[in-house]
């Protein structure tokens, strides 16, 4: 496996890594902004409320795509397995 082909894979695993993620991200930024933007406007400034919110809808929300994750990541496993099996050195 030449030193191409691993720079081809990290940039594969890097984007997948961005794709997956990128739902629980967006919901705690959307979420720290409104919250912070309610306690802004109220001046409640209680750490907790930031951050059981932020928990619970990231946690939710990685529910809701894991039939999505699943699947990416077993098909990029079967591939990066084919790839090293299948690299001419043969772990040699």
């Amino acid at each position: 496996m030449g030193s191409a082909e691993i720079i081809n894979i990290l940039q594969e695993m890097s984007f997948l890594i961005l794709k997956l993620s990128a739902p629980m991200v967006l919901t705690a930024l959307v979420l720290g902004m409104v919250v912070s933007l309610i306690q802004a406007i109220t001046q409640i400034q209680e750490m907790t409320l930031t951050f059981v919110p932020k928990f619970v809808a990231v946690i939710a929300m990685g529910l809701i795509v894991l039939p999505h994750i699943v699947p990416s990541f077993e098909s990029f496993t079967k591939t990066l397995f084919f790839k090293i099996s299948h690299s001419g050195a043969g772990g040699r």
